[in-house]
């Protein structure tokens, strides 16, 4: 324990010299526009037939056919990254954690609120579809990956043919369906004072998601295997979703069903990270808030597994299993490591602000956690986001002055179709437009890109797609910190 002890302090030494250098060189953050770019991105993947209102001009529409090989229509949603398909279940946490967001930081956001409900109601728009199309069929991707990652091509040149892929009784899917569940329900309660008639539809259809998730239960990448996976597999299993469903539509309903079948589940396993795939720290957060806030003994076990979460992140926790960079970003995994940095920071951040309403604290080993001890780790992370690093690179593009020019992602690195009307065929964009090394002619505004190597380098590759490539799940999870941080005291 005293070596433990010793190697901590030291990681924490580093940690905070390196953090002080970086903060004082690139000085105060732009959260504010930050923020305003975070949603923006999001009209970059937009699929479908784009609104008036598209500020994102070198888009068109994409996608119109979609469905039409299973006769219905699954026109809508987002690419997920650099791809031009439709895999829901990245989607759906996107949704999910951008409901969050509103739910949790809407008061901050100032005029981006109404972006950020336009960007949840594109997905949710979306879902329904796939939810509502068939019955007894949930729909939960469009475009066959293994043949459509094969081209390099703008979203509005694909077929009009795209696979369609569903999961049923005799195919379930409890991660995909139990995610799908969670953002119909988190958005419900986005809409639930401004368009109710609408939210009642999101949280009826969530309801009926639910329970298919829990009548047919196992996990999609078994039953559509090479359609998801290795994409999207579902590496955690389907457990975590149906508690994280669950916890949504308890917080949607106050429906003591939900409350009991959370309790069927417990509190399982001890994560030290959160991701599109697995939501265990998510659920544990969001169920500690009736606990912290409302001291609600049903959720104390779920309290202390958020906290033992947040013990395993802090760099200066005697439990910590959490690396840092010398330049001290958080990393977790080689590829698109930012994903990971922004979904625990929005769940540091938001534990942070549950601490502050009731001004509780904890403790790792002899640690004492504050509210104020995770805001800072938090904060850390974003401004090394937007810049604050070795590299003073801002790793979201569109934002200061030094950003990632050769993103990985087909529609903005190839001209748009007002400047190139004429079609390209699956594999032509390959040679002209992946591989140079001159800029994309498109400008990806807002997106944040897997993000720098373990030794905070980072190349500007597109061909790099680990460190290159944007996603919505890399972005959905930063909105929430980024609006507490416009106007948090900490700046």
């Amino acid at each position: 324990m005293a070596a433990l002890m010793k190697k901590s302090s030291l990681l924490t030494l580093v940690y905070f010299f390196f953090s002080f250098l970086w903060a004082n060189v690139e000085g105060k953050q732009n959260y504010r526009d930050a923020l305003a770019k975070s949603i923006v991105f999001f009209q970059g993947q937009r699929s479908g037939r784009l609104p008036h209102d598209q500020q994102l001009t070198w888009r068109s529409n994409s996608g119109l056919y979609d469905g039409n090989t299973a006769h219905v229509d699954l026109v809508g949603g987002y690419y997920d990254a650099g791809d031009n398909v439709k895999f829901n279940f990245p989607m759906a946490y996107s949704t999910t954690i951008l409901s969050w967001s509103v739910l949790d930081y809407g008061k901050k956001m100032g005029p981006q609120l109404a972006s950020a409900r336009a960007a949840i109601r594109w997905s949710t728009d979306y879902l329904l579809k796939c939810a509502r199309a068939t019955p007894g069929k949930l729909y939960v991707g469009v475009g066959d990956p293994n043949t459509e990652d094969k081209c390099w091509q703008r979203p509005e040149d694909m077929a009009k043919n795209r696979a369609v892929f569903a999961v049923s009784a005799s195919n379930p899917g409890s991660d995909v369906a139990g995610e799908t569940a969670a953002a119909l329900a988190a958005a419900s309660l986005v809409f639930k004072k401004v368009d109710r008639r609408y939210s009642k539809l999101l949280l009826s259809t969530a309801k009926k998601v639910f329970q298919f998730a829990i009548k047919y239960r196992g996990s999609y990448s078994d039953s559509l295997g090479k359609a998801v996976c290795p994409f999207y597999c579902s590496y955690s299993g389907y457990k975590d979703e149906l508690l994280w469903g669950a916890a949504w539509l308890d917080r949607a309903t106050r429906n003591t069903y939900y409350l009991n079948f959370i309790k069927s589940l417990g509190a399982n396993g001890s994560p030290d990270i959160f991701s599109w795939d697995d939501k265990y720290a998510g659920a544990y957060v969001l169920l500690s808030r009736r606990s912290v806030l409302g001291h609600d003994n049903n959720f104390g076990t779920f309290q202390q597994n958020a906290e033992n979460f947040m013990c395993k992140i802090l760099p200066n926790s005697p439990s910590s299993s959490t690396k840092y960079t010398r330049g001290g970003l958080m990393y977790k995994l080689e590829q698109t490591n930012l994903q990971y940095v922004t979904s625990i920071t929005f769940l540091v951040t938001t534990y942070a602000k549950y601490m502050a309403a009731k001004k509780h604290t904890f403790h790792c080993g002899n640690l004492l956690v504050t509210s104020t001890t995770l805001r800072k780790l938090a904060k850390r992370q974003v401004d090394y986001i937007l810049g604050e690093n070795p590299l003073k690179m801002s790793y979201m593009v569109g934002y200061g002055r030094n950003y990632p020019r050769r993103v990985h992602h087909r529609g903005s690195s190839m001209p748009s179709v007002r400047v190139h009307p004429q079609p390209f065929a699956c594999k032509s964009g390959f040679e002209p437009y992946f591989h140079t090394s001159k800029p994309n002619p498109n400008i990806l505004v807002g997106a944040i890109v897997g993000g720098p190597d373990q030794s905070d380098s980072f190349s500007d590759d597109r061909t790099d797609y680990s460190h290159s490539e944007p996603a919505t799940y890399i972005n959905a999870a930063i909105v929430g910190p980024l609006a507490y941080f416009a106007t948090s005291k900490l700046n």
